[in-house]
């Protein structure tokens, strides 16, 4: 986690909040190492920026990885119809693959 990374994608938010594309690489900061930080800034993309498409891999990823099922599994279920909705294929993949993991990873409990 870079410090002066962070600092810089919060002007840039500040500066242009209505490009989701720096709330999501301030979420990418701190996924690996905070991902309770992250968490807020997906929350933030969802809210208001429902469209935007990369969110919801990492999203849904980070619920499941908080135990939180029932949200991971509405994010990859948003994910998926919205990656159709946009004819977004390399994403739908990414998008089923990871649900399959995850359905399968649940199966296991």
């Amino acid at each position: 986690m870079n410090n002066d990374r962070i600092q810089q994608l919060i002007r840039f938010v500040q500066e242009e909040p209505g490009d989701p594309f720096n709330v999501y690489a301030l979420a990418m900061e701190f996924i690996a190492n905070q991902p309770e930080q992250a968490r807020p800034y997906f929350d933030q993309l969802l809210r208001e920026h429902p469209d935007y498409l990369p969110t919801y891999y990492h999203a849904a990823a980070l619920y499941a990885g908080q135990d939180d099922r029932e949200r991971a599994t509405a994010l990859y279920e948003k994910g998926i119809e919205l990656a159709r909705t946009q004819n977004n294929l390399k994403t739908l993949l990414e998008l089923e693959r990871a649900q399959r993991a995850f359905v399968e990873d649940g199966e296991d409990w």
